[in-house]
């Protein structure tokens, strides 16, 4: 009988399509059988437990400087020990292309960064504010070439926004060169416009924020940003939905055969506008964009994950001290929403949260818990052919759960050395108690066996297909330069 180098033994595995009562064993960092009575070097016991794959948390800012001047507050080390501790296992923050400088000099900069500093494997995604000729003839595809494979350009933000000529020739390029493009979809001049005479008439207190980004300002750009897709004929994936109205855009999308694919987060889900209006500044720790919504959009985008309609749930994490000269409170104790960073800490909480309040609260079942927070981003984003699944041939990134394990998010709770989170007082059932990057165990219980660092910058397959079928109304063929025939 085969001796393996790991066996995880007896515990309840979320295999694709279907649980499973088995062993796994790991052989050279990967998975190389699922059975019954495999035999290891180190057996380790998961009887009672579940086992997942590794999450992974698709959309995330690590050690990244905004637009404002403002530094998101972890490093990689950090922010990929929180991780870790909360159950992901492969990271894909952002290589940000500021005004004026060169795409490729972001990604020199941003893998310098990240060193050999993780502890979870990472790949980036990168942010295109500046679509130069040279941009978009070379860097796009040279670092396509590279495995860097997904662009997401905003339609928001006079720092970062893109106009509707420089977003379709990204489009275009991204269709050419058969990567994803993700959309951070909320109408510019509807926000500045209103957020002015909000400000003109006194309400630039924090508890105003949610409704100087209306829910019509993201249905707005939602739709634009598909109408956008269409005529150029690439898939987009709309970043962070938080309303029942983006959402009815991207489903009617689907339904007329659109390749439009969303993500939602869970702030969205499990915290509510109401949060921004607390004494002491408190309102602050609650700001992100698009704002939190009310109770409704909350069980709508939880319908909208389990019908698949949301493919893939991530932090969006963006984390800012509530203290300090780069915190909320930066430009001072009582700043108008206007000058408060916005964006909030989630890394370790989101998969504890998803865990208790979708498979234990009993709105996801544990195969769309893995789909969407494993199994989907990584296929989205050219990393499924080694991550997000347990089977044979996948990298041995595995999470195995107490389901039964309780516990109260708290600053206490968590791991990442921000002084708060959002998700203060939520009673958690369900946590992670063993994390294993690549065989390799990096926490168990609540001690820290990770040691140096051996994540690994991951290149990307091109995640979109070479042969995908033309709609019907494609007149413009932007690889081939050149009019469809019949036009």
């Amino acid at each position: 009988m085969t001796t393996y180098d790991t066996i995880i033994k007896g515990g309840l595995v979320a295999a694709p399509g279907r649980d499973l009562l088995c062993d796994i064993a790991i052989s050279n960092g990967r998975i190389a059988a699922l059975g019954d009575g495999l035999q290891g070097a180190e057996v380790i016991d998961a009887q009672g437990l579940i086992v997942t794959p590794g999450g992974v948390d698709a959309h995330c800012h690590i050690d990244q400087l905004t637009s404002t001047g403002a530094r998101t507050a972890d490093t990689f080390e950090s922010a990929s020990r929180a991780a870790a501790h909360g159950g992901t296992t492969t990271l894909m923050p952002f290589a940000v292309q500021h005004r004026g400088c060169s795409l490729r000099e972001a990604v020199t900069d941003y893998r310098a960064r990240m060193g050999d500093t993780s502890h979870v494997d990472c790949a980036f995604h990168l942010i295109v504010t500046d679509p130069t000729q040279e941009t978009l003839k070379r860097d796009i595809p040279d670092l396509a070439a590279e495995g860097f494979t997904s662009v997401k350009i905003y339609l928001s933000y006079d720092a970062l926004r893109l106009d509707d000529r420089s977003a379709l020739d990204v489009l275009a390029v991204c269709r050419a060169e058969r990567l994803m493009t993700m959309v951070h979809a909320e109408s510019h001049d509807m926000i500045a416009w209103l957020t002015e005479r909000m400000v003109e008439h006194g309400y630039d207190d924090v508890r105003y924020f949610p409704r100087s980004r209306p829910i019509v300002a993201e249905r707005d750009a939602t739709h634009h940003a598909i109408a956008m897709s269409e005529l150029i004929d690439t898939p987009v994936l709309i970043v962070h939905v938080s309303s029942i109205d983006a959402l009815d855009e991207i489903r009617r999308a689907q339904a007329g055969g659109r390749p439009v694919l969303a993500e939602t987060c869970p702030q969205y889900l499990v915290l509510a506008d109401t949060d921004l209006d607390r004494p002491d500044f408190g309102g602050a720790k609650f700001c992100c964009s698009p704002p939190l919504r009310d109770k409704a959009h909350q069980e709508a985008l939880w319908k909208g994950l389990a019908d698949g309609t949301l493919a893939v749930c991530s932090s969006d994490h963006s984390a800012f001290f509530f203290d300090g000269p780069d915190g909320k409170k930066r430009n001072g104790d009582g700043a108008p929403f206007t000058r408060i960073p916005y964006g909030l800490p989630g890394l370790e909480a989101r998969m504890p949260l998803m865990f208790s309040e979708g498979v234990s609260g009993g709105r996801l079942s544990l195969q769309t818990f893995v789909e969407v927070t494993a199994t989907r981003p990584a296929e989205i984003y050219g990393l499924g052919a080694s991550k997000g699944r347990i089977a044979p041939g996948y990298d041995a990134d595995l999470v195995l759960w107490d389901p039964l394990q309780t516990a109260r998010m708290s600053v206490e709770l968590l791991h990442d050395g921000i002084d708060y989170t959002p998700y203060e007082g939520i009673d958690l059932v369900g946590r992670p108690v063993r994390t294993l990057l690549r065989g390799r165990t990096l926490v168990d219980g609540e001690t820290w066996m990770g040691g140096e660092a051996t994540g690994r910058l991951l290149a990307c397959e091109r995640p979109v297909p070479e042969d995908r079928p033309r709609p019907q109304n494609a007149y413009y063929d932007v690889t081939e330069n050149r009019f469809s025939d019949g036009f």
